[in-house]
């Protein structure tokens, strides 16, 4: 396929398991908490689907798996346990999915601007991102606090876009949960979705527009979608 230049348009990206593996990192500090109040930790590898809803929605489903009342999970202390624990081993065992940094690299080289749409609070995506050496190809990390709704809302894609100057017109979203392609699907916007991230759902029944098996085919699906863009303004004069 021939490249296109991507300048003037915005690539989104979601973090944690599109960019980054991290279930090492968050189970772990999941587990920590479990065992702070009695529990049996939940093992590592079954635990990966539990990701991508928040630290809250990551306690309250590894006590629902330990058969402990959903009230504990609930205590606004133990949730300050798990972020500052979380924190202190937020990249331990996280690193980027491999393909990512060329990949990544080789986008900004054709000069699309990348930003981050997390639902993970903006200060730990920024913690995360800075400690694997990943905050320098993006023009902004947005997580849920910086924006008016969180995924799956549009608006969160949206104002991410907007925030850096871009085109909600000339936007891709990249994930790989029902949040990402919910929050593509309520803005209008494309969504390639990867097939190795932390989804319940089989990621061919998220409705996203493509699915690629590596990073590295990311920018393959982006060329695809720009290319049909173009396509469609040349037929209907848009």
């Amino acid at each position: 396929m021939i490249e296109r230049d991507l300048e003037g348009w915005t690539l989104a990206f979601d973090l944690d398991g599109t960019l980054v593996e991290t279930h090492q990192d968050l189970v772990g500090t999941l587990n920590r908490m479990l065992v702070l109040k009695g529990l049996p930790p939940v093992p590592m590898e079954g635990a990966r689907a539990l990701i991508g809803g928040g630290a809250r929605a990551l306690l309250e489903h590894g006590f629902t798996l330990a058969g402990a009342p959903l009230d504990q999970a609930r205590d606004p202390d133990l949730f300050d346990a798990f972020i500052a624990d979380y924190i202190a081993h937020i990249a331990d065992e996280s690193t980027p999915f491999e393909g990512v940094v060329e990949t990544l690299e080789t986008l900004s080289a054709r000069g699309a601007t990348l930003v981050v749409v997390t639902n993970k609070r903006s200060d730990l995506s920024e913690l995360l991102l800075g400690k694997i050496d990943l905050t320098r190809h993006f023009a902004a990390i947005v997580g849920p606090d910086r924006v008016s709704e969180r995924k799956p809302s549009g608006a969160h894609l949206i104002e991410a876009v907007t925030s850096v100057g871009g085109d909600p017109a000339r936007a891709i979203m990249v994930g790989d949960a029902a949040p990402d392609a919910g929050t593509a699907k309520d803005a209008g916007i494309p969504c390639v979705l990867v097939s190795f991230g932390y989804t319940p759902i089989p990621v061919e029944d998220l409705g996203g527009d493509i699915i690629v098996d590596a990073f590295e085919d990311v920018e393959e699906a982006v060329d695809m979608i720009v290319v049909d863009h173009y396509v469609v303004r040349a037929m209907t004069g848009v």
